[in-house]
């Protein structure tokens, strides 16, 4: 239903600016054939705003939808997310929104910290030497050492110890990235699911802490998946 929401608020907007000939252009394959009534319904939800959108198409001359793969309209349902999660008192005034387009991938910067580090990096001085981060807190001195507890170390080598007792060897955001790549695009199998593609990362013998989240990331934005 959020979609309807979505394009009902888009049309009205449209109609409001006495626009005659309109392309409404979204990434849902559903609303574009239940509004063309190519799909039936029975929900009865959806219906009513079902019913409200054609009644909006009457007051254009010609009316068009596209469908676009969710991969191309990412940066439309990141701001209607943020929308969202964001009440203004003054309905008549909204703060500007400042975007930033990154040159990598958001992973990059959940496995390395702004110095070039490994995100093992206080990891592996704790276990080789039994040495907190400066201006460590009580509780993030407990997290590294439950981390460590779990962790091996082999020269400039870190591993993760599984249930099982085996070994993951952990790699920093160059190395995560080209596993990403390599392992989804099919190296190892056919193109896959988030929770897919990180299994086979673990069962290849690597780990990085956001393994999961970075994989079901990587396999949203490719439209094949």
């Amino acid at each position: 239903m959020a979609e309807y929401e979505a394009c009902i608020l888009g049309i009205k907007m449209a109609v409001n600016m006495n626009i005659k000939e309109l392309l409404v252009i979204v990434d849902s394959d559903i609303l574009i054939n239940q509004v063309q009534w190519e799909w039936s319904t029975k929900n009865v939800k959806i219906l009513t705003y079902l019913y409200y959108v054609k009644e909006l198409f009457k007051r254009f001359m010609k009316i068009e939808f596209k469908h676009v793969p969710k991969i191309w309209n990412e940066f439309a349902d990141a701001l209607a997310t943020l929308s969202s999660m964001i009440q203004h008192l003054d309905n008549n005034y909204i703060d500007p929104i400042e975007v930033e387009i990154r040159g990598q991938y958001a992973y990059n910067f959940h496995v390395e910290d702004p110095y070039g580090k490994p995100w093992y990096h206080d990891i592996r001085r704790f276990v080789k030497i039994r040495e907190y981060p400066e201006n460590a807190t009580n509780s993030q001195k407990r997290a590294l050492r439950r981390l460590a507890n779990h962790s091996f170390h082999n020269r400039e080598v870190m591993f993760q110890r599984t249930q099982d007792l085996g070994l993951l060897r952990c790699v920093d955001a160059d190395e995560a990235t080209k596993l990403l790549e390599e392992i989804h695009t099919g190296m190892c199998g056919a193109l896959m699911t988030g929770f897919t593609l990180a299994k086979k990362i673990l069962r290849a013998g690597y780990f990085w802490m956001t393994v999961e989240s970075d994989s079901i990331r990587n396999t949203q934005k490719c439209h094949q998946c």
